[in-house]
C-alpha cells in the first residue's frame, strides 16, 4: 500500500518537493524503491499520540540527498517538534530499543512473575506505563506481524533480527494470540477493558504462574533499564544513531525512558562504566545473551571514556 501511494504521490511532486513516509519499522531504502527520485524520499517517524509526543525520528535512506534531509529537518522544527536523525535499519533506533523493554516484560511473565509486580516494576523504573499495558496499546497482533516480517527479511538487518530470534518472551505473545487476546483495540489483551476502565486480566496468573520463585522489584527494574541501555549502545556501534545526544533525546522523548536518568546512554555514564559492565555480565549469566555487553561498551570502559 505504501508503494502504491508513493508511486501516485510522486507523479504530483513539485520540483523542489520531498516525499516522506511515517513508519516505525519498515526500512526507508526499501520504501524508496517505489519512488522515481529516491534521493527525494525520507522517513519521518511520528509518535503516538502525535499531538503530545515531541519527538520525530528522521530516517535517511541509502539514496536520500542532503538537501532532502535539510528540508525534512526544517519541517520538523516548523512543527515545534524535536528531531533526531538516524540511519536506515529495520526498526531504526526508537522501535528497536522500545521492543527490548516490552519484550522483557513478556519474558518476566514467561518466567512466572506476577503480572501486577511486572507492571509496578516498570513504573517504579520510571517508565510511563508498565510493559504489558504498553504492548496492549501497540497491539500484540502488530508485534507478531513485525516479528514475522523481520524473520522473512532474513539476516540483512542483524540488529533487529536478533531481538526477534528465540526471545523468551515470545511464548507469551503466541499464547495470548492463541487465546484471541490481541490488545486494547480488540477489547482484550493483558488487560480487560470495560466502562469502568481497565484491569489486568486474572487469567494471566492462572496461565503463567505455577509457584515460581518471585524476583524482587530491584531485579526487574535493572532488567528493564539495562536491556534498553545495552541495545542503545549496539545502535551506536552499528551506526544506526550518530551520537549519544541523539540516543538520550530519542529515548526520553520517543518512548518515555525515565527522564531523571538523562537517557539510555547517560544512564550508563551515571552508573559508571565498570559498575554497569559488572551488572550487565551478571544479568547475562542469569538471563541470557541479550544482556551481554557490546564491543563498543567494552572499548569505552577500557579507555575510561564515557558516552
Amino acid at each position: 500500500l505504501k508503494a502504491q501511494v508513493t508511486r501516485k504521490a510522486a507523479t504530483a511532486l513539485a520540483p523542489g518537493g520531498v516525499l516522506a513516509s511515517n513508519t516505525s519499522t519498515l526500512p526507508i531504502s526499501e520504501l524508496a524503491e517505489a519512488c522515481p527520485q529516491p534521493e527525494k524520499f525520507i522517513g519521518l517517524h511520528f509518535f503516538s499520540p502525535v499531538h503530545k509526543m515531541k519527538l520525530v525520528e528522521i530516517i535517511l535512506g541509502k539514496k536520500t540527498a542532503a538537501e532532502t534531509l535539510a528540508k525534512a529537518f526544517d519541517f520538523v522544527l516548523a512543527l515545534a517538534k524535536v528531531p533526531i536523525v538516524v540511519n536506515d535499519s529495520r526498526g531504526f533506533y526508537t522501535s528497536r530499543v522500545f521492543f527490548t523493554w516490552s519484550n522483557e516484560g513478556m519474558a518476566l511473565l514467561a518466567e512466572g512473575q506476577h503480572p501486577q509486580a511486572i507492571e509496578m516494576a516498570g513504573m517504579q523504573a520510571g517508565m510511563p506505563v508498565g510493559p504489558l499495558a504498553v504492548l496492549d496499546e501497540v497491539s500484540l497482533s502488530l508485534a507478531q506481524q513485525v516479528r514475522a516480517e523481520t524473520a522473512a527479511a532474513g539476516p540483512a538487518d542483524q540488529g533487529f533480527s536478533r531481538l526477534f530470534s528465540g526471545h523468551p518472551g515470545f511464548s507469551v505473545l503466541d499464547k495470548m494470540l492463541e487465546m484471541k487476546r490481541p490488545g486494547r483495540a480488540a477489547g482484550a489483551g493483558f488487560y480487560e477493558y470495560g466502562e469502568e476502565g481497565k484491569r489486568l486480566w486474572p487469567g494471566l496468573a492462572d496461565i503463567f504462574m505455577d509457584g515460581q520463585e518471585q524476583l524482587d522489584q530491584k531485579e526487574m527494574i535493572d532488567r528493564f533499564l539495562f536491556v534498553q541501555a545495552l541495545e542503545s549502545v549496539r545502535c551506536l556501534e552499528e551506526g544506526v544513531i550518530n551520537s549519544a545526544a541523539d540516543a538520550n533525546i530519542g529515548s526520553i522523548f520517543g518512548w518515555g525512558f525515565p527522564p531523571f536518568h538523562g537517557g539510555t546512554l547517560q544512564f550508563i555514564n551515571a552508573c559508571g562504566l565498570d559498575a554497569f559492565l559488572d551488572r550487565a555480565r551478571e544479568l547475562a549469566r542469569q538471563y541470557g545473551p541479550r544482556f551481554e555487553p557490546p564491543r563498543l561498551l567494552l572499548e569505552r570502559a577500557a579507555r575510561g571514556e564515557v558516552f
